[in-house]
């Protein structure tokens, strides 16, 4: 059967990385579909892949604004049923300019991404399907402080997004200090996408691991890109975007481990969902 993969943010890094690992691996008849939201970007990306001598697979590309709810679900509805779906679109943020200023563009495509491709793709992958969410080993529970977590912990899609509409609005309203949140947007943000995640996979379960099917988020480790490159001052452990793409790969093509479902999964091992603690901004990037 002839399989279909999208990946979005597909125009370079890692996801540009995991669309190649896809075209290398996947059969001729096989589609990858590279997305992104800038129409050059992306052709030029899907061009560059196609005429790569690995390439396998038939590859194209399409654009799609995660951020856009609405587009991301009229893109399924003229796509139809898919076997593998990546979302690892991911906002910009510049360390020169203050988070909260960002804010919104971040928290569209890194969050309201997620919660999109979650809500639209997942009803038509298909049995033996695989959808998996690029985060972040911060991405853990225990990284809030403690009052939070319960807005995180065991609750339904919608309970997440409200949670993350809550911690926007005070962002904008000055207040996100007080009310616990940390400074560094990544880490609520992660945490979110995880639980979302989870959310997601406590309905479909039963159902997915009776025919195969895995939903799990998963953490690639530091990885060397023009993103991270202003975030981080030791890349001495840092991967390329090739490198980090072999161990999500790695969980696409691998047959299902129950025990990885509805997980964030790093290098192949379950991250416990309560581990982790807060910490400050300084600590984590430095």
């Amino acid at each position: 059967m002839t399989r279909t993969a999208v990946v979005t943010g597909a125009n370079q890094g890692l996801g540009f990385a995991l669309a190649r690992g896809l075209a290398t691996r996947l059969a001729s008849d096989d589609l990858v579909l590279l997305t992104g939201r800038d129409a050059g970007r992306v052709a030029a990306a899907a061009d560059r892949l196609a005429a790569d001598p690995a390439t396998r697979s038939r590859v194209e590309d399409r654009v799609l604004d995660v951020s856009d709810a609405g587009a991301v679900a009229h893109f399924v509805e003229c796509l139809g049923a898919v076997d593998i779906v990546l979302s690892n679109a991911i906002g910009p943020l510049d360390p020169g300019r203050p988070q909260s200023e960002q804010a919104d563009v971040f928290l569209d495509i890194a969050n309201g991404g997620t919660h999109a491709v979650l809500r639209s793709f997942g009803p038509v992958l298909r049995p033996g399907g695989r959808l998996i969410v690029v985060a972040s080993s911060l991405g853990t529970l225990g990284h809030l402080p403690e009052a939070l977590r319960p807005r995180f912990d065991g609750v339904p899609l919608d309970d997440v997004e409200k949670a993350v509409e809550d911690w926007r609005s005070a962002i904008h309203a000055g207040t996100a200090r007080a009310e616990g949140w940390p400074d560094w947007i990544n880490v609520p943000s992660k945490v979110a996408q995880v639980a979302a995640v989870r959310a997601v996979a406590a309905e479909r379960r039963e159902r997915d691991l009776a025919d195969g099917t895995l939903v799990a988020a998963v953490c690639p480790g530091l990885v060397d890109t023009r993103a991270s490159r202003p975030w981080f001052t030791d890349f001495s452990q840092a991967q390329t975007p090739d490198q980090a793409a072999r161990a999500v790969l790695a969980l696409v093509f691998a047959d299902l481990d129950p025990a990885t479902y509805g997980e964030l999964v790093r290098f192949g091992r379950v991250l416990p969902w309560t581990g982790g603690s807060p910490s400050r901004h300084e600590d984590l990037i430095g």
